[in-house]
């Protein structure tokens, strides 16, 4: 049964140098490295042909070749292929040479014999600016139309929310490069159900993974993520292999990134520069392809001014930054996420849905959810749970729409039952505030939008009502 085998980069890496013994030192180094897909060429002749049948990620170019000047195939090279970086290798070390090609397009410009570490790094360079540059096309692209290729790769998320539909166009557009992906948003909000997406749409064949890496300490992080060989330590009886080879081919999701131990962020950071890690009690470097998604609901940037996180690792892990949104920003999505779990539990419990008052809706909205989506659907749960037992799905909906109360003769009206001494107008209004501050939780700019007033109305109110009752006041 034959494999197929993705070769890394994509598109080939081109060594042009009429020496053979240089050409073969290069692709040995290129391929102990990782970058495995290399086309050697002899003669230069051959180059811009070869070009318009594969396209290069990167040019490492001699100059001093016959038939062709290395200098002559810079410029064409530059000019047709403004995109290719060029990187020149030459044992021509002046001055004039060196200004020459960095002005005609040169990436870079090593001198031989080369430095192997020098090679490499400007390579990774070339590379990740090609991708850089291939992600910014993608997204300017997507950004400027509102029609998604693959609609069906965000079906699991519920929405109507115009910037949902923008993050949509964002994962589109990034899904399919292998840089990091860093996704924030509060508790609740969906961070794992856009990793989900992100992972879908990126077409890998690969499993998606994800490991919660708050409360690991190193020991537990590096044993997790990049396993251990056997007898590695005293309980070591067997080999153990890490998610990070489990998501081998696919997408590593590390959820709450901000809890990460310095330590442990310092193994990350080897991950996410050089592709490769360590098992515990082995020497030799294993490589990976999986793609990271780390997702928090921290302010890294607090963190990193506490020195609690590593400024290296955070621009790492943000080359694509996606910020879900809370649902306080996004209200039209609360009766859309509403019914949808009214839906889901009710088929579940076997049971039919429940009809939300309008009351009921009106509240959510007015609502700051703290919990957001997670919260939401926890109410709703709770709601069809009621409906099952026979008890009111939705009490709290019954006590604000003021719902008919059966009198003592058997009859019902939809008002509001007053004790027998009537209390003043100010009473009213007093307990009508206290009632919405206590139902918006003591917020005021929801309480405001329940009663259907300004916040600053409210908040006036409250001030009087305290001052009546500071005996200090008088």
């Amino acid at each position: 049964m034959s494999m197929s085998i993705t070769l890394h980069p994509t598109q080939p890496i081109y060594l042009v140098d009429d020496e053979s013994a240089a050409r073969e030192s290069m692709e040995i180094l290129l391929r102990s490295a990782g970058l495995g897909n290399t086309v050697p060429m002899a003669d230069p002749r051959e180059m811009m042909a070869a070009l318009e049948r594969q396209r290069a990620s990167v040019v490492l170019l001699d100059l001093g070749m016959p038939h062709v000047s290395g200098e002559s195939l810079l410029q064409r090279i530059a000019s047709d292929y403004p995109d290719i970086p060029i990187i020149v290798v030459t044992g021509t070390d002046t001055v004039d040479t060196a200004v020459f090609c960095m002005r005609h397009g040169a990436f870079d410009y090593l001198v031989k014999p080369l430095d192997a570490e020098r090679l490499l790094s400007s390579v990774r360079r070339a590379l990740e600016r090609q991708l850089l540059e291939e992600e910014n096309r993608r997204v300017r692209e997507k950004l400027l139309s509102p029609v998604l290729d693959h609609p069906e790769h965000f079906a699991h998320i519920v929405t109507c929310s115009p910037a949902l539909a923008a993050i949509f166009q964002y994962v589109e557009a990034i899904a399919s490069l292998s840089h990091p992906v860093l996704i924030t948003g509060e508790t609740g909000v969906g961070k794992e159900l856009v990793a989900r997406a992100i992972h879908t749409a990126s077409g890998r064949q690969g499993d998606l993974v994800s490991v919660n890496v708050a409360g690991l300490d190193d020991t537990m992080f590096s044993d997790t993520l990049f396993g251990h060989v056997k007898g590695a330590f005293t309980s070591a009886d067997k080999a153990r292999n890490g998610l990070i080879l489990t998501a081998q081919g696919g997408t590593l999701v590390l959820d709450e990134i901000g809890d990460l131990s310095i330590q442990s962020q310092v193994k990350l950071l080897r991950v996410l520069q050089e592709g490769e890690f360590l098992a515990a009690g082995s020497d030799v470097p294993r490589k990976t392809d999986a793609r990271i998604i780390a997702t928090t609901n921290a302010d890294l940037g607090e963190l990193q001014a506490a020195g609690k996180f590593r400024k290296d690792l955070y621009y790492r892990l943000s080359a694509n930054r996606i910020c879900v949104p809370p649902l306080r920003q996004r209200r039209e999505d609360i009766p859309l996420l509403a019914n949808h779990f009214l839906a889901e539990f009710a088929k579940e419990q076997n049971i039919p849905k429940p009809v939300m008052p309008a009351a009921f809706l009106s509240m959510l909205e007015a609502h700051d959810l703290a919990g957001n989506v997670r919260e939401l659907r926890s109410m709703m749960l709770d709601a069809v749970t009621r409906k099952k037992m026979g008890k009111p799905a939705f009490q709290a909906a019954d006590d604000a729409a003021g719902t008919a109360r059966a009198e003592p003769d058997g009859t019902s009206a939809d008002r509001i039952v007053f004790p027998s001494a009537l209390p003043t107008p100010r009473q009213v209004v007093e307990d009508l505030v206290a009632e919405a501050m206590r139902r918006a939780d003591g917020k005021q700019s929801a309480a405001a939008r329940l009663l259907g007033i300004s916040q600053q109305a409210i908040a006036k109110r409250l001030k009087r009502t305290k001052g009546a009752d500071d005996p200090d006041s008088e």
